[in-house]
């Protein structure tokens, strides 16, 4: 074929250089022969060139769709997969018994937002995108829509990521619940068992207490003398008397001794009794274990605690008191030689109990001091988190806002060619990417909270949750985003449209856009079309409707109003091109 182009251009050129001065040789029949053939044959070789070169380029499109068409379903297959084993483990509500186990599964689900679904999110986005860009190609191409296979259509992989993130919206609050029960379960655990060493090491014994009476005999004895016997009886009856007398004045000084000795005790019993309950009581408050979550509850306690603190000097002159009513006991006791136990009978309690619980009472004081200034120093450092993450938070909250809203403008206004809103939007992804670390940050503050068992932060109204959303939604807008405009210059290329053009298209959607949100509905898009000069009936308007939104979701796109806008002008190569470019290869035949 080649050979034969040179030969009609050499043949051209000899014409066009011997015209003026050899037109009697091209009189002969025999050269105007020879040429007329050659002539001929050049110009079959060529319209079997140009078919060739079609039917090539067909079926490159064609395979290129192919592998896009497989591609699709083998990114559709492994994303649903992927999904379809996440579900399961996410709607696994089966709670652990102990915080560290809580607190593993805690760790896996950070790190499968952190590591395993962010590359799924790429690969949703990529998906969506292929699947545009293969729908474009066809349509340019005037092929049939791409359907995929059965439940794997993006409406069907979206619903499926939907449920997804319901799932895991769901299982990272179920885990943050259980670690707060299992943590407050742990706290009353820790109650019980202080409370039952407690119960298990006292004891109360009663002691049986016996009185015991002194009998006087009286000895009797025959006289053989009456008068003899008379006096021995009077002299023993006087001497009788006498120490009846005596008998009565010492047993009526011990009655008042044991009356003050009872008074005493009853003071004793009076005073111990409150006291005891009062020392009880403290050492309960003081090895009582607290749990707070702020820096004004801890301030709290240590407010209390330096009140209870405030009460220790009475406390201690109460216990003196007692201490010395006990000690009078004793004196009274031990001067007057009484036979009798010191023991009170009023009450069950003993100075040993009180000088114990007393002295334990002293021990605990420091030892809750300590524990409260380490959680007080606790809360600072918990506030300190709380700051830091809201500082951040709230950086990157309005970043990403801000972001999303310069994307959606770019992607409305005219702002010139399509290469330049590209290079525009291709800056806006690598500021995008390049943000990334302040994420990962943010990312690792939030671990720190969860670790510290934070769980309200009143500087902030973002949640790490709220970031990860946004700053997915901001990776799937921008690429989402550049595929449009690709898909545009992919269709402005392949159907002539001038940038005037695409000028004139962009200025009349936004204009008959009332939302301002890229998308028109079908009374704007009837506007759009009555505003140029369509007569459009009922039926009209509905098959243009099933061009330019096939699926129903009741919009229009900037994209399907290019394509329908440039339908009938479109440059591409028909099913009868393609036939009778191979009729031209088979001469016919």
């Amino acid at each position: 074929m080649t050979y034969v182009s040179c030969f009609y251009h050499a043949f051209a050129g000899a014409e066009q250089v011997h015209n003026a001065s050899s037109s009697a040789l091209w009189k002969d029949p025999l050269p105007r022969k020879f040429y007329r053939e050659m002539r001929s044959s050049v110009s079959s070789s060529a319209m079997a060139e140009t078919a060739a070169n079609r039917i090539c380029k067909v079926l490159a499109v064609n395979q290129e769709n192919e592998r896009l068409m497989e591609e699709y379903e083998r990114l559709a297959s492994e994303l649903l997969e992927w999904i379809r084993r996440t579900i399961p483990w996410l709607e696994n509500r089966t709670p652990e018994k102990t915080m560290q186990a809580m607190q593993k599964k805690l760790e896996d689900f950070r790190d499968y937002r952190r590591k395993h679904k962010p590359p799924k999110v790429q690969e949703k986005c990529q998906l969506e995108i292929n699947f545009n860009t293969l729908q474009t190609k066809l349509r340019i191409s005037n092929r049939p829509a791409f359907m995929p296979s059965e439940g794997k259509m993006v409406s069907d992989i979206a619903g499926a990521w939907q449920r997804l993130e319901q799932a895991e919206k769901g299982y990272e609050e179920w885990l943050l619940n259980e670690i707060r029960r299992l943590e407050r379960l742990e706290h009353l655990a820790e109650k019980f068992r202080q409370k039952a060493s407690t119960h298990e090491t006292w004891g109360e014994t009663l002691s049986l207490k016996k009185k015991m009476a002194s009998v006087v005999e009286l000895d009797y004895h025959d006289a053989v003398n009456v008068n003899d016997r008379c006096q021995k009886i009077c002299d023993q009856w006087d001497r009788l008397g006498t120490l009846t007398q005596k008998r009565r004045e010492a047993l009526e000084r011990m009655e008042k001794l044991l009356e003050t000795i009872d008074q005493l005790h009853l003071e004793f019993a009076k005073r111990a009794a409150p006291f005891n309950n009062w020392m009880e009581g403290a050492m309960e408050d003081l090895q009582d274990m607290f749990i707070v979550h702020s820096i004004e509850e801890i301030q709290s306690l240590i407010t209390a605690h330096e009140q209870f603190k405030a009460t220790l000097p009475e406390a201690d002159g109460e216990r003196q008191s007692i201490m010395a009513i006990q000690n009078e006991v004793e004196k009274v006791i031990q001067s007057y030689s009484i036979r009798i136990s010191s023991s009170n009978p009023y009450s069950t309690v003993t100075m040993d109990e009180i000088r114990t619980k007393w002295d334990k009472v002293k021990q605990l004081v420091p030892i809750r001091d300590q524990s409260l200034q380490e959680e007080l120093a606790r809360q600072h450092a918990n506030e300190r988190l709380r700051r830091q993450f809201a500082a951040q938070a709230n950086a990157i909250g309005p970043w990403i806002q801000n972001k999303m809203e310069e994307i959606a403008r770019s992607s409305i206004q005219i702002t010139g060619a399509l290469e330049d809103q590209m290079n525009q939007l291709k800056q806006y992804e690598h500021n995008i990417i390049n943000y990334k670390n302040n994420i990962d940050k943010l990312e690792g503050d939030h671990q720190l909270i969860q670790e510290a068992l934070v769980f309200d932060n009143k500087h902030t109204n973002y949640t790490m949750e709220h970031i990860r959303v946004g700053w997915e939604l901001l990776l799937t807008t921008i690429a989402r985003t550049i595929n449009e405009v690709e898909t545009q210059i992919l269709t402005r290329d392949a159907k002539g449209i001038t940038q005037e053009q695409m000028n004139e298209f962009r200025a009349s959607f936004n204009h008959f856009d009332r939302r301002k949100n890229g998308l028109m509905d079908h009374e704007d898009f009837r506007a759009c079309l009555i505003s140029m000069g369509y007569d459009l009936g009922e039926a009209e308007f509905a098959r243009i409707m099933t061009l330019v939104d096939p699926n129903g979701q009741g919009t229009v796109t900037f994209q399907s109003f290019i394509d329908f806008m440039t339908r009938e002008t479109a440059d591409t190569d028909t099913a009868e091109q393609v036939i009778a470019s191979f009729r031209i290869l088979a001469s016919d035949k």
